[in-house]
C-alpha cells in the first residue's frame, strides 16, 4: 500500500488523481491533502477517501473548515512550518504536486528535498525555478516522474532506452486548442467562452486558455529542457489535433518511438503511480481501425511566442519567472474581460522587453522577480484597456 500526498487535491489534476485512487483502493491511500481554499470540494474528499491530514493555505478557509467539520477525525495544518512537515512526514511515499501556476513553487521546492518520489503536474515551479529544484532533488535522490501527458509520453519513451545520447529529436504535440485553423487576425473578437471551450481535454481556466494561446506548449517545452537534460534544439513542437499521440522521440538509429492514448489525464497519472506493474484503470480503448492522424506546424504567425520560450531555455536565470508571470497576469487580465484575446500575447511580449533582471538565483530573487513582474504586466494592461 502506498501513501500519497495531494498537493492541489481540488484541482482538475487532482480530480484526476483522486479518481485513479478510487480504482485502485487496494494499492494507493490518500495520506494526506493540500489545498487553498476550497472547502467544499475538500469535504467531498474526505468523505469519500478519508485522508489523516489537510492543509490549507488560505487562513479563512482553514477557519471555516474547522468550524464546519469539528466531528471528522482528520489533522488540518496551516502555514509553511507545518507543510513542510507533512511533505516529510515518515509515512508519505509518494508526493503529487498538482498546485496550479506559480503558487505551486513552494510545496515543489519542499517535495524535491524530501527524498521521496514526487509526481509533478506543476510546469510552472520547474519554468521558474527549474534551477533549483533538479540540483536540489538529485541531491536528495528524490525522484521526479511528470505527470503531464507530454512529458509522461517522453518519460515512457525513454524507458529502458540506455541514454540521452541516443536521442535525436523529440516532438511535443499540442492539440491546437479551440482555434486550431485560425490565423490570428481572426480572434480579434473571440469571447471567453470560446477560449474555454477546448474541444479534446476538460481542464481549469487557466491551462485552458494557455491551451488557446499554445502558451502552455512553450511552458512545456521549457519544462522539458529540465527533466530530460537537453538542449531546446532537440525539442520539436507540432499540432496534432486529435490529440491521440502525445510525444514522440526519435533515435539516432532512424527509430521514432511514439506514446498513444485517448485525452485523459489518468493515463499518465496512473503510469507514474505505478510499480513494477501497470495500475488497472476503466479507459476508453483506441479503435486502430479508424484512427486518422494528421500533424501540422507550429502556426507562423504565433512563432514569437515560441521564440521566447527558446530563449528562456537558452539564456535560464529568472526569463522563466519573467515569461510565466506575464502569461499569468496576461490570461487572469483576459478572464476578467480587461483584455481581448489577442491582446494576451502583447501583454507577454511588451512585459518580456521591459522586464531586465540580474540571473542570482534563489527561492528569494524568483519570487521578487514574479512580483515586479507581474506590476510591469499590470501596466501593460493598464494601457490596453
Amino acid at each position: 500500500m502506498k501513501n500519497i500526498l495531494l498537493l492541489g487535491a481540488t484541482g482538475s489534476i487532482g480530480k484526476s488523481v483522486l479518481s485513479v485512487i478510487n480504482e485502485n483502493k487496494s494499492k494507493l491511500n490518500l495520506f494526506g491533502i493540500s489545498l487553498n481554499n476550497n472547502i467544499n470540494e475538500a469535504t467531498k474528499i474526505i468523505n469519500e477517501l478519508e485522508p489523516s491530514f489537510i492543509y490549507i493555505e488560505d487562513n479563512a478557509a482553514l477557519e471555516d473548515f474547522i468550524n464546519h467539520n469539528q466531528s471528522k477525525d482528520i489533522i488540518h495544518l496551516n502555514g509553511d512550518k507545518e507543510l513542510k512537515d507533512l511533505i516529510n512526514h515518515q509515512e508519505v511515499d509518494i508526493i503529487i504536486s498538482a498546485i496550479s501556476g506559480f503558487a505551486g513553487l513552494k510545496a515543489t521546492h519542499l517535495a524535491a528535498s524530501s527524498g521521496k518520489k514526487i509526481l509533478l503536474a506543476n510546469k510552472e515551479s520547474i519554468v521558474t525555478g527549474g534551477d533549483l529544484i533538479l540540483p536540489l532533488a538529485k541531491e536528495n535522490n528524490s525522484e521526479i516522474i511528470p505527470i503531464d501527458s507530454e512529458h509522461n509520453a517522453i518519460f515512457q519513451c525513454l524507458s529502458g532506452e540506455k541514454g540521452i545520447e541516443d536521442v535525436q529529436k523529440i516532438t511535443i504535440t499540442a492539440s491546437g486548442g479551440p482555434f486550431i485553423n485560425k490565423k490570428l487576425s481572426d480572434l480579434k473578437d473571440v469571447t471567453k467562452s470560446d477560449a474555454l471551450n477546448h474541444p479534446n481535454w476538460k481542464m481549469g481556466s487557466k491551462i485552458s486558455i494557455d491551451s488557446a494561446t499554445l502558451v502552455n506548449k512553450c511552458l512545456e517545452l521549457i519544462e522539458a529542457i529540465y527533466l530530460f537534460d537537453l538542449d531546446e534544439k532537440y525539442f520539436d513542437l507540432v499540432v496534432h489535433p486529435q490529440s491521440i499521440i502525445h510525444s514522440i522521440v526519435t533515435y539516432v538509429d532512424g527509430s521514432s518511438i511514439c506514446q498513444l492514448s485517448k485525452p485523459d489525464m489518468r493515463i499518465p497519472i496512473a503510469h507514474a503511480l505505478s510499480d513494477e506493474n501497470r495500475l488497472t484503470i476503466d479507459f476508453n480503448t483506441l479503435d486502430f481501425t479508424k484512427l486518422e492522424l494528421s500533424f501540422q506546424e507550429f502556426p507562423r504567425d504565433r512563432i514569437e511566442i515560441q521564440d521566447i520560450a527558446r530563449e528562456v531555455c537558452n539564456k535560464g536565470g529568472l526569463l522563466g519567472t519573467i515569461f510565466n508571470a506575464a502569461n499569468e497576469i496576461a490570461v487572469e487580465s483576459f478572464l476578467s474581460e480587461q483584455i481581448k484575446f489577442v491582446e494576451i500575447y502583447e501583454v507577454i511580449y511588451r512585459t518580456f522587453d521591459k522586464c531586465n533582471l540580474s540571473n542570482d538565483l534563489s527561492l528569494e530573487t524568483i519570487n521578487e522577480a514574479d512580483m515586479l513582474t507581474r506590476i510591469e504586466a499590470q501596466k501593460v494592461v493598464k494601457s490596453l484597456v
